[in-house]
């Protein structure tokens, strides 16, 4: 079987975009929309994500509608450059909040070459604070999809994603990521936002303005 000849790419051609929200946006899906779109014109696409996303499957993106397509787990960013091969048109990278800031190089380094590199990510955390290497991305970007979830609680547009550890609204000092607790996440609106502590209940406390 004879070996693909590399595509040539202009460097023009190449485009960083990012796909964000909360939890329950749709982002997942939308990645793998692109990925399959990438596919049936028979541009080579690779897909990957963090090994330390396991909730669905292993070796699989999978969304909270159960949408599936294969791709790669990797440590971390290198691990990441290195399993990229040469003649792949379209780079997918699911959960990049959980990548260090080096993901953002590689993105630019990527998009600079010819690539089309697509990546998906929680813009914010529990907290609602900047999540990771998103907030570098999204500025460097050549286009930014901000998706918005439905309100679990009231059913109005939401941006946010509310935690609970073992019952309770989260706490502003909780760790990022929790070993051993039992998480639950929503999609809330600004209204219906809770969290125990920092600036967000304080801000909740405070007598309204006549």
């Amino acid at each position: 079987m004879k070996a693909r000849p590399a595509r040539k790419r202009a460097a023009e051609n190449g485009c960083l975009t990012v796909v964000c929200g909360s939890m329950y946006a749709g982002k997942s899906e939308e990645l793998i929309r692109r990925a399959r779109r990438a596919l049936y014109a028979k541009l080579k696409v690779q897909v990957f994500k963090p090994e330390i996303d396991r909730r669905f499957d292993e070796a699989k993106v999978v969304s909270h509608m159960g949408v599936r397509h294969d791709a790669v787990p990797v440590t971390g960013v290198e691990d990441l450059r290195a399993a990229i091969e040469d003649d792949t048109d379209v780079i997918c990278i699911e959960e990049a909040q959980f990548f260090d800031s080096t993901l953002v190089d590689l993105c630019v380094d990527l998009a600079d070459s010819g690539r089309q590199v697509v990546v998906a990510g929680l813009d914010q955390d529990f907290r609602r604070r900047p999540f990771g290497p998103m907030p570098e991305l999204l500025a460097v970007a050549d286009e930014v999809v901000k998706l918005r979830a439905i309100c679990m609680k009231c059913g109005q547009a939401a941006s946010h994603t509310y935690r609970t550890v073992d019952g309770r609204p989260a706490h502003w000092d909780d760790p990022i990521v929790l070993v051993g607790a039992t998480e639950s996440y929503e999609a809330r609106c600004r209204r219906c936002f809770e969290i125990r502590g920092g600036p967000s209940s304080r801000a909740r406390s405070r007598p309204s303005r006549q």
